[in-house]
């Protein structure tokens, strides 16, 4: 420890014991205040002094001292709650003189519970003056003097309860993201559609091309894997009979850290019978354009250097298409997904294989590579909100064929800010057709692909009882919430990211 933070942490610690030897609790539990400080600035804000003189009844607010000047007999603090800040005057004359020595104790980072009358300073503040004071909960350790011109970003991340303490922004970030997920919940439950839960453990990990994280329960002795997607429990609740469902699950993924990826995450993933989609797409258009609305207040947004414009309806085009044009590959090869065509348009584009596609994939060979250079192309260009259509099957082993394409699937992905977003098919609710596409992973993950999807036998089982039509997606609740507060880091919107731990 710094040895001036050393020398601050024993004055602290004297000064409890001092509060210890008065007779003193410093961590009692039995305030409760009668309104937040945004109540009582709600309340008395708009009065004036004189008005503010002939207000009789107290109010009682507690919270953390973030502020605090001593004038000898009388001092100005600033407390914060969960609702803002406020000013306090404390005078001895007032509070009497047992509780302001004691008061004289607290510092900045204590709690402290307070009751007194609202006032107006000479500069106009709005101001409680304290009647009674008392200190609830005794800080040991300082708070950052300057948080803001903290270099080490990590340390904000790895003491995020001081980063909230610091940063009234970080706080109003987290409290977006819960307005957004609220949001989510009331436009599904408006559509009819059942709040469930599945398995965080699963036994086999399913629902997504993702390499899982690995445990194992004692009891049962049997491995197990933390969910990849909770997509193929949704879609035995399909078979069920629930016909509308939606999950906020989190989700895990042993996958790299970066500004977009965390290795645990959360997700809304839903699923509709009787859709396509076509109907998802119109789905999410109108739950982001409502986000929108709610939780950013407009509808363009700024990222970065970029403005993002959520106005309906959002740009559209097909992968097939999209490739072709740009590459001059006719059209007809790409939809037949020839291999010399496919490798063309990796040529023509300058995308560079960093593998045998054709001896990892198999015959998923062409499709996989056709993804990739698409993904090379297109994505960086994405940055107003765009739906992607029609996806190779070899790359959506549990989405429904295209009836003109079969080669594709009805499927779609939402990019805005040249990021996915959102993920979305057509289920395919074909036992055989299932079968036969994850039989086909399992030849990709023998050949070296651990992403590629594992059997599911009693999901396949599921589907052989029968499964309506139906669409399903997943969208990605922290790109989103990104997208919403204007967070560069995927870190900036999960409150305790995965770290490496401290070394000692």
């Amino acid at each position: 420890m710094d040895p001036t933070v050393s020398d601050v942490v024993a004055v602290r610690r004297r000064k409890l014991d001092q509060l210890r030897a008065r007779g003193v609790d410093p961590y009692p539990n039995d305030f409760v205040p009668s309104a937040t400080t945004r109540e009582v600035r709600e309340r008395f804000g708009g009065m004036s002094r004189e008005d503010l003189e002939r207000v009789g009844e107290p109010v009682r607010v507690a919270g953390r001292i973030v502020g605090l000047r001593d004038f000898g007999k009388a001092s100005f603090l600033h407390l914060l709650d969960r609702s803002g800040r406020i000013q306090v005057y404390v005078k001895r004359d007032a509070v009497g003189e047992t509780a302001f020595d004691e008061f004289r104790l607290a510092e900045v980072g204590d709690f402290i519970a307070i009751e007194g009358g609202p006032f107006r300073t000479k500069t106009d503040e709005l101001t409680i003056e304290a009647r009674s004071v008392r200190i609830l909960g005794k800080s040991l350790l300082p708070l950052p003097e300057k948080w803001h011109g903290l270099t080490d970003v990590e340390a904000r991340y790895r003491q995020r309860y001081l980063d909230l303490i610091a940063n009234e922004e970080v706080r109003e970030t987290f409290k977006a993201r819960a307005r957004l997920i609220s949001e989510i919940r009331s436009f599904f439950a408006e559509r009819d559609y059942l709040e469930v839960e599945t398995p965080t453990m699963q036994a086999v990990a399913g629902g997504a091309t993702a390499r899982p994280f690995v445990t194992h329960h004692n009891a049962l002795d049997i491995e197990l894997f933390l969910r990849v997607a909770p997509e193929l429990y949704l879609k035995r609740l399909l078979v069920g009979g629930f016909e509308r469902v939606f999950e906020i699950a989190r989700v895990f993924r042993n996958e790299g850290v970066s500004t977009r990826h965390n290795p645990e995450f959360t997700m809304l993933e839903f699923y509709q019978a009787y859709a396509t989609v076509d109907d998802l797409i119109q789905i999410t258009e109108d739950l982001l354009v409502r986000l929108a609305d709610r939780v950013a207040g407009k509808r363009q947004l700024v990222w970065g250097e970029q403005n993002l414009d959520f106005s309906p309806p959002f740009r559209r085009i097909c992968m097939p298409e999209y490739v072709a044009e740009r590459t001059g590959v006719p059209l007809e090869q790409i939809l037949r997904l020839e291999w010399d065509a496919v490798e063309k348009a990796a040529a023509v584009s300058s995308f560079k294989a960093a593998k045998d596609y054709r001896a990892y994939y198999g015959d998923g060979a062409a499709g996989n590579l056709l993804l990739d250079v698409f993904e090379a192309m297109a994505e960086p260009e994405m940055v107003q909100p765009t739906f992607v259509q029609q996806y190779p099957v070899a790359v959506s082993p549990l989405a429904r064929r295209n009836r003109a394409r079969p080669q594709f699937v009805d499927r779609f992905e939402l990019f805005i800010a040249a990021r996915e977003i959102a993920n979305g098919f057509s289920e395919l609710n074909d036992p055989v057709d299932q079968r036969a596409r994850l039989e086909e992973q399992l030849r990709s993950r023998a050949a070296g692909d651990e992403e590629a999807h594992q059997m599911d036998e009693d999901f396949v089982r599921a589907l052989e009882h029968g499964m309506p039509p139906a669409a399903g997606e997943g969208i990605g609740i922290d790109r989103l919430v990104m997208l919403y507060t204007a967070a560069p880091s995927i870190r900036d919107v999960i409150l305790f990211p995965l770290l490496r731990p401290e070394s000692r």
